[in-house]
């Protein structure tokens, strides 16, 4: 099996076991079959970035049991969408990328310097 790329051409790496995120819940942001939103960008959450997806219809920061998800707080790392992502960065609230736990399919809808521009200060 090949392994997965990030945009930066190296192997891609965990983004979260803890919470445990990506489509597959196994900590990858990579993506599968029914995955519409495609769940390929890992960033590192702000508060302003869960106001704003709040406010947008999807509230990561409340815990629901019922999907085993905890709820999650700046600081925490997450796999999301692409185009949440960039919805955010037009807001001017993009949370931080996290570069080497970012598939490299990323690269199809923004850039590699905008995300550069955006990595999470431990890059």
């Amino acid at each position: 099996m090949r392994t997965a790329k990030n945009v930066l051409g190296t192997d891609l790496e965990t983004c979260s076991l803890s919470p445990a995120t990506g489509w597959f819940r196994d900590g990858c942001c990579r993506s599968g079959a029914g995955d519409v939103g495609l769940h390929l960008l890992c960033a590192r959450m702000t508060e302003e970035f869960l106001e704003f997806s709040r406010d947008h219809g999807n509230d990561l920061s409340t815990p629901n049991p019922e999907w085993d998800f905890p709820g999650l707080v700046p600081g925490d790392q997450w796999c999301l969408c692409i185009e949440r992502w960039k919805e955010a960065l037009a807001a001017g609230v993009a949370p931080p990328v996290v570069l080497a736990a970012t598939h490299i399919s990323t690269l199809e809808f923004v850039s590699l310097e905008e995300l550069q521009e955006h990595a999470a200060d431990s890059e």
